[in-house]
C-alpha cells in the first residue's frame, strides 16, 4: 500500500496534532506478545531454523518470523485510540542481539521490517480515519550495557562497551528505522544518559550526511522514589543533558506507576520548553511480577496529569494493554494539551543535578 501522505506531510501533521490535542501512545508490547503463548518455532520461523541457542523471548525477531502478530498489535492499539504506535524494535541493536547470536544483517532486517509493519498499520488507519492521522515511532531501547556504570563491582572503571561501539550500534538501528518509514524516533527507557547521547549523536551525524531528519522523542526512566535515573541524574539534570538535541518531546516511562511518577513529570513540565510525554507502568508489579492496576485506575492518574496541565503525550508501559490505552484516550480526549513555557535565557548545565546561571 502506498502511503497517503509524504513523510514531510506526516511530520507536519504530527506537529499540528500535538498543538491541537493530547496525543496518545500505545501500551506494552511484551505483555501482549506473552498472551499469545508463542513457542520456539514461532520465534525461529523458517529463516532461523537450526540457529544456535534459544530464540524464544526475543520479541523483536517476530517482526521477521511472525509479522502477522506484530501487525495485529499495531491494529489493536490504533483501534483503542492511540495516535502513535511504536515499532517492535526495543532491543534491536547489534549489541543487545548478541545475546541471541544474531548478525548485523538480521538486526538490520528486524528494524527495517518492524518499521514497515508500523508504517503500513499507521497508513491503513489514517486512510480509514483521516481526521485522526496515525504515526509510527521507531522504538530505540536503552541497551543491555551501560557507558556510565561499571560492569564489574570490583573495578569502578570497567566497561563492557565503548562509546564508539554504542554509537555504531545505534547508527545501524537508526538508518534501518528511517529507511523503513518511521515518522519519529523514540529513544526510550533511558537508564544511562551517556547511552542516550551516543544515540543522539548517531542521529545528528546521519542527518548531516543526508539522512532525512525526523523528530526525536527522548524518554528517560526514574528508577525509584529517589527521583533519579539509574545513572544518577535528577529530572531537571536529565533534561539539561539532552536539551541540545532540541527534541520534539521529553519525558519518562517505565519503572514507576502513575501515582509515583507524577512529581517527576511535574518537574519536567516546569523546566522543559518542548512537549512533555509520560507513559507509566500499570502500577508496580506484584510479588509474581504481574501488574494488577486496572485500565480505569491507570487512566485516572493520567487524566489528573492532563487536567493539571502537565502533559502533551501520554500512553502506557509495562503491564498496560489496549484496554488501558482505550481508557486513557477517552479520559484525555477533551483536555487541552500542556502549554509550553517560555523560560528565560540562561546557561543551564548538569552533572547529576542541574546548574543554572542567569545573566
Amino acid at each position: 500500500m502506498t502511503s497517503p501522505l509524504t513523510r514531510q506531510d506526516r511530520i507536519a501533521a504530527l506537529h499540528a496534532a500535538a498543538k491541537d490535542r493530547i496525543l496518545v501512545l500505545d501500551g506494552s508490547w511484551g505483555v501482549m506478545i506473552q498472551r499469545r503463548g508463542l513457542d520456539e518455532a514461532d520465534f525461529l520461523g523458517d529463516r532461523f531454523i537450526g540457529h544456535p541457542g534459544q530464540m524464544k523471548g526475543n520479541n523483536d525477531i517476530l517482526c521477521i518470523t511472525r509479522p502477522d502478530v506484530i501487525a495485529d498489535l499495531h491494529d489493536q492499539y490504533y483501534a483503542a485510540g492511540a495516535d502513535i504506535s511504536e515499532t517492535n524494535t526495543f532491543s534491536a541493536t547489534t549489541i543487545a542481539q548478541e545475546d541471541y547470536y544474531l548478525d548485523a544483517q538480521a538486526v538490520w532486517d528486524i528494524n527495517l521490517e518492524g518499521a514497515k509493519l508500523a508504517r503500513a498499520a499507521a497508513d491503513r488507519w489514517t486512510e480509514k480515519e483521516p481526521h485522526k492521522p496515525r504515526f509510527a515511532a521507531g522504538s530505540i531501547g536503552p541497551l543491555n550495557k551501560m557507558l556510565s556504570m561499571s560492569s564489574d563491582v570490583n573495578d569502578p572503571g570497567a566497561r563492557s562497551v565503548t562509546f564508539d561501539q554504542v554509537y555504531e550500534a545505534y547508527r545501524h538501528q537508526v538508518k534501518a528505522l528511517n529507511e523503513g518509514g518511521v515518522d519519529l524516533y523514540l529513544i526510550e527507557t533511558i537508564t544511562d544518559t551517556l547511552n542516550c547521547k551516543a544515540c543522539i549523536k548517531a542521529i545528528k551525524d546521519l542527518e548531516d550526511e543526508g539522512l532525512p531528519p525526523l523528530p526525536i522523542w527522548i524518554s528517560g526512566t526514574i528508577t525509584d522514589r529517589s527521583g533519579r535515573t539509574l545513572s544518577g541524574q535528577t529530572a531537571e539534570g536529565f533534561w539539561n543533558s539532552v536539551r541540545h538535541a532540541k527534541p520534539f518531546a521529553i519525558g519518562f516511562n517505565c519503572a514507576l506507576g502513575g501515582e509515583l511518577m507524577r512529581p517527576f513529570i511535574a518537574e519536567l513540565s516546569r523546566v522543559a520548553d518542548t512537549l512533555v510525554a509520560a507513559y507509566p507502568n500499570a502500577g508496580l508489579p506484584n510479588a509474581m511480577g504481574q501488574y494488577d492496576e486496572q485500565p480505569h485506575e491507570t487512566a485516572h492518574f493520567i487524566e489528573e496529569w492532563a487536567r493539571s496541565g502537565l502533559v502533551n503525550i501520554v500512553g502506557g508501559c509495562c503491564g498496560t494493554t489496549p484496554d488501558h490505552i482505550k481508557h486513557v484516550a477517552e479520559e484525555v480526549a477533551d483536555v487541552p494539551p500542556r502549554a509550553i513555557p517560555e523560560r528565560p535565557v540562561a546557561m543551564r548545565l548538569s552533572g547529576l543535578e542541574p546548574f543554572e546561571l542567569v545573566a
